[in-house]
C-alpha cells in the first residue's frame, strides 16, 4: 500500500500558506468594517432582512406596569445578525423578508460581527413566500402536531426551535441532532452516494468506462450539497463540514493524508480568512471541536480494528464533548447519556424521515419524536466556570503531541460526567 504524504513538506510551505491566509483575512475584515461604517454612519439606516426567530416577551417597567412585546432575530442581506423588538400585535412572520428602519449608530464593530440589539421601525413585510417557507408549509401539512412539524423544519430547513423544545433536547443531550451540522451533511452525502452509485455504474460500463467514478460522484454530490448549503443560507457548522468535504477530497485525490490535525487546521484557517464572522460563532467552534476529537481518536488509536473504532467513537465523542455542553448550555438530565444511543440510531432515522416526507408519509416516525417530547426529564442547570473549559482546551491541544495527556483528558471529562450525574440524582 502506498503511504500518503503530509500536506506541508516543510515549515516554509506552512508559513507561506499562513501569510496568504492572513492577507485574505485582513481584506475580508476591511470589507466588513466598511459595511459597518456604512451602517453606523448615520443615526438610522434602511435595512432588508429575513426574520429567523420570533417570540413573545413580557417585562415589568420602572413604573410597575407589565409590558408585552415581540422579540425578533433577523439576518440582513449584508450578512450581519441582530435583535430588535416589535409590537405585541406584530404577526408571526418567521422566514419572511422585511424592510425596516434600523437605529444602530452606537454599536461596536465587535457587536456588528457577532450580534447586537437595535431599535427599529418596521416599514414593510414582504408577503411573497420564499422557497424555504413553501417547503416548510409542505412539511407542516404532513403533521398534526405543531411541535413535531417544527422539529422536522429544524432538521431540513434550519428553522429555530422554540425554547421549550430546545431546553428539552438539551437536557436529553440531542440538541446536535436537530441543529443541522456536519453530521447531517455526512448522512446526506452517504445517501446521495448510494443513490448515485448504481445508475452511474450502469452507464459508465456502457458509455464512458474511462471516467473516474470517485471524481464524478464527488462533483455531483458536492454540487447538490452546495445547493442545499446556499438554500439554508450557509449555517456555520454546515459551512465548515462542506469546506472540509471539498478540501478532504482534493487532498485524498492527490495522495495526501486526510486524517490529520493539519487538515482540520487548514480548513479552519481558510474559512475564517474568507468569513471572519465564523471566528465569533459558537456553533462553528463546537463543530470544529467534534471533528477535532474524532481525529484525535483516529490518530492515537489507529491500531484498533474498524469495528472497535465504530463502537467506541460515539462514546468517545460524547464524553469529550460533555465539558463544552455543560459549560455552554448547562442542561443535564438522567437521560443525557442515552444520547450516545440516539445519535447512533439517528443515522437510520434521518434518511428514513427524508424518504417518508418525499412520498407524503411524513408522519411515519412521529411516534418516536412524541415519545422524546413526553419524557419527564427533571433536568437541572449545572454551572461550570469558563476557566475549566480553557484548561480543558489546553489539555486537548497537548493531547495532539503526547498520548499520555489523553488519559488526563478522559479523566477530566469523566469527572464532569460523575459530577453531573451526582447533581441530577440529588435533585
Amino acid at each position: 500500500m502506498i503511504e500518503r504524504v503530509s500536506l506541508f513538506s516543510s515549515r516554509r510551505d506552512f508559513v507561506i500558506f499562513f501569510f496568504i491566509s492572513a492577507f485574505i483575512f485582513t481584506y475580508a475584515l476591511l470589507i466588513e468594517y466598511n459595511n459597518y461604517k456604512n451602517l453606523t454612519q448615520f443615526d438610522s439606516n434602511i435595512v432588508h432582512a429575513t426574520i429567523i426567530k420570533q417570540y413573545t416577551k413580557t417585562k415589568t417597567t420602572k413604573s410597575g406596569r407589565t409590558k408585552t412585546y415581540q422579540v425578533l432575530k433577523l439576518k440582513s442581506e449584508k450578512g450581519f445578525s441582530f435583535y430588535t423588538s416589535a409590537k405585541k400585535s406584530f404577526p408571526l412572520s418567521i422566514g419572511k423578508k422585511i424592510k425596516l428602519e434600523l437605529w444602530a449608530g452606537k454599536i461596536s464593530f465587535y457587536e456588528y460581527l457577532s450580534s447586537f440589539y437595535a431599535f427599529s421601525s418596521s416599514k414593510y413585510v414582504y408577503k411573497t413566500l420564499s422557497s424555504k417557507q413553501k417547503l416548510n408549509n409542505l412539511i407542516s401539512m404532513q403533521h398534526r402536531d405543531t411541535d413535531i412539524s417544527d422539529i422536522y423544519k429544524a432538521l431540513y430547513t434550519a428553522e429555530p426551535l422554540n425554547r421549550e423544545i430546545q431546553t428539552k433536547f438539551s437536557a436529553l443531550g440531542i440538541s446536535h441532532l436537530v441543529a443541522i451540522s456536519g453530521f447531517h451533511l455526512g448522512v446526506l452525502g452517504a445517501l446521495l452516494f448510494f443513490l448515485f452509485k448504481y445508475p452511474y455504474k450502469f452507464f459508465q460500463n456502457r458509455y464512458f468506462p474511462y471516467r473516474s467514478y470517485k471524481r464524478d460522484s464527488f462533483i455531483v454530490i458536492s454540487l447538490v450539497l452546495l445547493s442545499y448549503l446556499l438554500f439554508l443560507d450557509s449555517p456555520p457548522s454546515l459551512l465548515r463540514a462542506f469546506a472540509m468535504l471539498v478540501i478532504g477530497f482534493i487532498l485524498y485525490d492527490r495522495g495526501i493524508k486526510i486524517i490529520s490535525m493539519m487538515t482540520l487546521l487548514l480548513t479552519v484557517i481558510l474559512l475564517i480568512s474568507f468569513f471572519p464572522r465564523l471566528a465569533l460563532s459558537i456553533g462553528f467552534w463546537l463543530s470544529v471541536s467534534g471533528v477535532f476529537y474524532i481525529f484525535l481518536f483516529l490518530i492515537h488509536f489507529k491500531e484498533l480494528s474498524k469495528i472497535w473504532q465504530f463502537i467506541l467513537i460515539p462514546f468517545w465523542v460524547y464524553f469529550l464533548m460533555l465539558p463544552y455542553s455543560i459549560v455552554i448550555f448547562g442542561n443535564f438530565s438522567i437521560y443525557h447519556p442515552l444520547s450516545i444511543i440516539w445519535t447512533s440510531l439517528f443515522t437510520l432515522f434521518y434518511p428514513l424521515s427524508i424518504i417518508s416526507h418525499l412520498i407524503n408519509q411524513g408522519d411515519f416516525l412521529d411516534s418516536i419524536l412524541k415519545f422524546l417530547l413526553r419524557l419527564d426529564t427533571n433536568d437541572i442547570k449545572i454551572v461550570l466556570d469558563w476557566k475549566w473549559l480553557i484548561f480543558y482546551v489546553s489539555l486537548s491541544i497537548a493531547s495532539i503531541y503526547k498520548k499520555e495527556f489523553i488519559y488526563l483528558l478522559l479523566g477530566f471529562s469523566f469527572s464532569i460526567f460523575i459530577y453531573s450525574i451526582y447533581n441530577v440524582t440529588q435533585f
